[in-house]
């Protein structure tokens, strides 16, 4: 080791044990080490622990956690814990989660802030925000060991909760950071919860920033602890993933990864992405294996689309979890050998974790908001639920039954199809196909909407546009996402089926005409479709099932009967409704100068078809009117 990396250590000696030191000095990366030197000296905390991933060290910081109040745990199971993030701390902050730009240079449909300015008001927040506290160094996989689509992580941190959450969510790879050294390229994450009030919330929470800085891969979050804006290996990671992807031409996907199984021993994958509440989760755990269920790395290798999952464990909304409708889901968090860090949810007197959705009655305990009774008001009479619509659960992905055997294959898997799915009360059929990998891009990914619930502020039934699932989430325009997407594809020997799904169409009394079990049903189409084994009818829209092909399926895989009044009603192409929502996204991108023309071409190619069959055959098109059989 040099004389300058001694002096850096020497430096950092003021803050950290010999032990950490001796940790850090493994590391041969001069980069890094200087800047957590740089982190320690601006930050002063009064210790610093570095996470290497072993046993004891991953029970340390869980200890931690518990014994500075951040976690608590369950009287039924010490490996459950509850965690609050405090009031003003519930969700993702859209307003202050900013793009660093240099200039303040303006990204369409991206909040983003002048890279200056926010650097050095970040450096006054964090100033000596960590005094008095210990930092927690942990290095990170963003992907499976030894694989050329992972990529690295550096998360500093003083929340034992955030470095107990990752080390569930991800693979610790502090082994290979010392092994590759001045080699590795890697993101950086640097979280600080701030003040703490004297529940343990985060105080100031109108100083609460979230900031991406694509120039030095880095992201910066303070005055929260909410795990959206501080856990950085998440949805933090996944706006530097997407910048890389987008400079290197690949793909960064707010998808899970399932395999479906077909005749004989088949499996096909299927990538899926849903705005919140659209089903993401369910339609993955219906599925025959689970590869991922939130994010996806998805390559060309020879031709091929494949795709990884980045992570090793499951971040997901607990409200509404229940035994009946997620029976694997709800052993996990009820059973007595797995470890989950529950957040937001109620914690009983007694000690038991209840959300909405367990199956016993909510007692007096805590909660997010401090103590908790049953029929507590607000300070304008309203009740206050238990457990917060947004609780979630942070467990590992390796408790599922059908995890899939190969979610640690450094090659990833065959990308056979993508499904993109919003909550659609009037136009999309439960299930489509589209004609063609650009198609589908702009009718199905592109135009992807998501009527708002009552659990969204807003007016319900109101579409809020979501492309890819992905708009919180993307580091450039959404213009340059679709571009990424056409590039990716012309240079595939061999494009993934692009399809389109919605669980919410409704009859006109407002009743759902599908059941939550029928989605097996579309996941096992779309594997015959992607392996060319059925044939399907071709509408203005793209291509439906058969009534045969269904209704074999329907008995096979539910034990039901499909009638077939049913299945015109379902399919029906409500060409005035594409025609409204064509009109609705050509108006939003012809605002966003980055969208290539391909896309208004594709689309108005689109249109016209509708304006034929509107033309040709009405409004509305039942199955029966082009099957010409």
């Amino acid at each position: 080791m040099d004389a300058y990396m001694d002096e850096m250590l020497t430096r950092l000696s003021r803050y950290a044990s010999r032990e950490s030191i001796e940790r850090i000095s493994r590391i041969n990366n001069r980069k890094l080490i200087e800047w957590i030197t740089e982190v320690a000296e601006l930050l002063e905390p009064s210790s610093i622990f570095v996470n290497t991933g072993t046993k004891e060290d991953l029970e340390y910081i869980r200890r931690r956690a518990i014994e500075k109040g951040e976690e608590i745990p369950s009287k039924y199971n010490p490996l459950h814990t509850v965690h609050f993030d405090g009031v003003f701390d519930l969700a993702r902050d859209r307003e202050n989660t900013r793009i660093l730009t240099v200039g303040g240079t303006s990204i369409s449909m991206i909040n983003t802030r002048d890279r200056e300015e926010g650097l050095r008001e970040l450096s006054e927040i964090y100033r000596g925000i960590m005094k008095g506290k210990e930092m927690y160094i942990g290095f990170y996989c963003f992907g499976p060991k030894d694989s050329s689509f992972t990529l690295y992580g550096v998360q500093v941190t003083d929340s034992a909760y955030v470095m107990h959450s990752e080390n569930i969510l991800y693979r610790v790879c502090y082994d290979v950071f010392v092994e590759k050294g001045e080699s590795l390229r890697y993101m950086r994450f640097l979280h600080s919860t701030g003040e703490l009030n004297e529940y343990g919330w985060s105080r100031n929470v109108s100083k609460r920033r979230i900031y991406v800085d694509l120039l030095e891969n880095i992201t910066y979050s303070v005055n929260t602890q909410y795990a959206g804006n501080t856990v950085g290996l998440k949805k933090l990671s996944l706006r530097l993933c997407v910048y890389q992807g987008y400079r290197e031409g690949w793909l960064c996907e707010h998808m899970f990864i399932v395999g479906v199984k077909g005749p004989g021993d088949r499996v096909s994958y299927f990538t899926g992405a849903f705005p919140a509440g659209c089903g993401k989760t369910s339609t993955a755990l219906i599925a025959d294996t689970v590869v991922g269920d939130d994010l996806a790395i998805i390559r060309n290798v020879n031709g091929e689309a494949r795709g990884v999952n980045p992570e090793v464990g499951m971040f997901g909304i607990i409200d509404g979890v229940n035994p009946v409708d997620d029976p694997e889901i709800y052993r996990i968090l009820t059973s007595r050998d797995t470890e989950v860090i529950f957040a937001n949810v109620l914690l009983t007197e007694d000690g038991e974790v209840w959300w909405n959705g367990k199956t016993s009655e909510p007692r007096k305990g805590i909660n997010y908001a401090g103590e908790w009774w049953p029929g507590k008001l607000d300070e304008k009479g309203k009740p206050i639920p238990p457990s917060h619509p947004n609780a979630r659960f942070t467990t590992s992905i390796f408790y599922l039954s059908k995890v899939d055997p190969r979610i640690n294959d450094p090659m990833g898997v065959p990308v056979h199809g993508m499904i993109f799915g919003g909550r659609d009360s009037d136009t999309w059929v439960p299930v489509e196909e589209a004609f063609n990998w650009v198609h589908g891009i702009v009718t199905k990914a592109a135009s992807l909407e998501s009527e708002r619930t009552t659990a969204v502020l807003g007016k319900a039934g109101e579409r809020e546009f979501n492309p890819f699932a992905i708009l919180d989430f993307l580091s450039i325009s959404p213009g340059d996402f679709i571009n990424l997407h056409f590039k990716f594809g012309e240079e595939l020997t061999r494009e993934p089926r692009i399809y389109g799904v919605n669980y919410f169409l409704r009859d006109d009394k407002g009743r759902y005409l599908t059941e939550k079990v029928d989605k097996r049903v579309w996941l096992k189409w779309m594997e015959l479709r992607a392996n060319n084994d059925v044939d399907a009818l071709e509408t203005p829209t793209g291509f439906i099932p058969l009534y045969d092909d269904l209704a074999e399926l329907f008995r096979r895989e539910l034990g039901k009967e499909f009638p077939v009044e049913l299945y015109e009603k379902l399919f029906t192409i409500r060409v005035g409704k594409h025609l409204e929502k064509a009109e609705r996204i050509y108006r939003i991108y012809e605002k966003i100068p980055e969208t290539p023309r391909v896309f208004f071409d594709t689309l108005l190619e689109h249109k016209r078809r509708l304006k034929q069959a509107l033309d040709k055959y009405g409004s509305l098109i039942p199955p029966s009117k082009l099957d010409r059989r």
